[in-house]
């Protein structure tokens, strides 16, 4: 491998020729773990002592939402795992194994349970936010993922996070530089965090509003009907195929589990048919009526929980693309041009909708809707005129969040880019 004069070639990559490549217990006054309590959960209190369990540490961020607490007598029996200022947590253990993430305020004092290691920095050696983007980055997760047998990071030990090798510039002023610029990103992808999370929260009071008629927009008046579903639409079940059958050649399929996995309101047949899952029948085994055409509406029937039972997509095919609904789905195909195309993709995900699902639904583990029972829903309508003003002013805040969340990816993919090009020197800022 040829390398560039002023760097050289090492066990983490090329670096700089001044860099230096360090085990991580070299660079560090503490590497260790916590307990969870005797009593596990009876023990967590609403205030007291933050307990930091692996839940909390996100991909760089802490995720303190629904972070427990102890009393001062549970933190006594474990005080040597209390949390200082900068402490660097990694989860050793479990699905998010690899995330990390540094200490403030609001944790010092606190501790952390058996899943989240504590890595202390000796400073002068080793800056700790820097360890944290290194963690993070492309070479620290190569390094994680070594470690784990098969590759399906079943857990990390203190001594393979000791052998952790670290690329190390030559003076705390470039680790701080480093760590400072790609806080910054950090910050901005924060803040856009935040503002997609206030558009969103807008969004659904929007639509609580304008979908019931509790706002009006100008120019409309009058009194809305009330329809049931029954009268709006005719309902059918789907073609049942498991997921183990489906693969990318022959006709496009809606299984249930992608209804339930989907982010927008709707499925374009053909913009998104390189996307959808295929089962290769011929279509003559398929019902007419599981045949998706454009302006259908497809239920869920089944739900491990409350929020998705009443989980839908309306379709859009208006090139007639052969579409099968598959299983678990309900396909409800319109009786009458009473709903608008786009208000379609709003008008039920109102409360009182989603309600209504759910008095229908049954079952324990798993909930659902019937066939015989969905048609009993009701839905107030507007006039067409009307619907169609609704929508657009959703389709407008859809496109403001489509947007931002597109602006926030972008900005993930230079952080990305960036790491790679600071952590390994390629870049010097100082």
């Amino acid at each position: 491998m040829e390398v560039r004069p002023g760097y050289k070639l090492t066990e983490v990559g090329v670096i700089p020729e001044d860099w230096e490549v360090a085990a991580l217990g070299d660079l560090t006054a503490k590497i260790g773990s916590g307990i969870t309590p005797t009593g596990g959960q009876r023990v967590y209190r609403s205030y007291g002592r933050p307990f930091m369990r692996s839940q909390n540490v996100g991909w760089g961020s802490l995720l303190l939402d629904d972070v427990a607490f102890i009393d001062e007598s549970t933190h006594s029996t474990f005080a040597d795992t209390e949390v200082q200022a900068d402490d660097v947590f990694l989860n050793i253990t479990g699905a998010s194994i690899g995330r990390s993430a540094v200490a403030d305020s609001r944790l010092v004092g606190g501790n952390v349970n058996q899943h989240v290691c504590i890595i202390r920095t000796d400073e002068r050696k080793l800056v700790p936010r820097f360890l944290n983007m290194f963690l993070l980055s492309a070479g620290g997760q190569r390094q994680i993922d070594s470690f784990q047998a098969g590759g399906n990071r079943q857990g990390l030990n203190f001594g393979q996070v000791r052998s952790m090798r670290v690329p190390l510039p030559p003076t705390e002023a470039e680790q701080r530089a480093i760590a400072a610029a790609l806080s910054d990103v950090d910050a901005l992808l924060g803040g856009l965090d935040r503002l997609i999370a206030k558009k969103h929260d807008l969004k659904h009071a929007a639509m609580q509003q304008l979908l019931t008629g509790q706002t009006r927009l100008p120019g409309f008046h009058g009194e809305w009907e009330v329809k049931r579903l029954g009268g709006l639409f005719r309902f059918s079940g789907g073609y049942s195929a498991s997921r183990d059958q489906l693969s990318t050649k022959g006709h496009c399929y809606l299984h249930y589990g992608d209804i339930h996995g989907a982010t927008l309101t709707y499925v374009d047949a053909a913009a998104h048919y390189q996307d959808i899952p295929k089962l290769d029948i011929p279509l003559k085994r398929v019902s007419a009526d599981s045949l998706l055409e454009d302006g259908d509406i497809v239920f869920v029937d089944a739900s491990e929980d409350d929020e998705g039972t009443s989980k839908h997509i309306v379709v859009v095919n208006k090139a007639n693309v052969p579409f099968i609904a598959g299983l678990h789905t309900i396909v409800a195909k319109p009786r009458t041009a009473e709903l608008a195309h786009e208000y379609r993709r709003y008008c039920f995900q109102t409360v009182a909708i989603r309600r209504q699902f759910l008095f229908y639904a049954v079952g324990t583990k798993v909930s659902g809707i019937s066939k015989t029972n969905i048609p009993k829903l009701t839905l107030p309508v507007p006039c067409v005129s009307e619907q169609t003003a609704i929508a657009a002013v959703l389709s407008d805040m859809d496109a403001e969040l489509a947007a931002l969340e597109a602006r926030r990816d972008k900005t993930r993919a230079l952080k990305q880019a960036m790491m790679q090009e600071l952590l390994t020197g390629r870049i010097r800022l100082v």
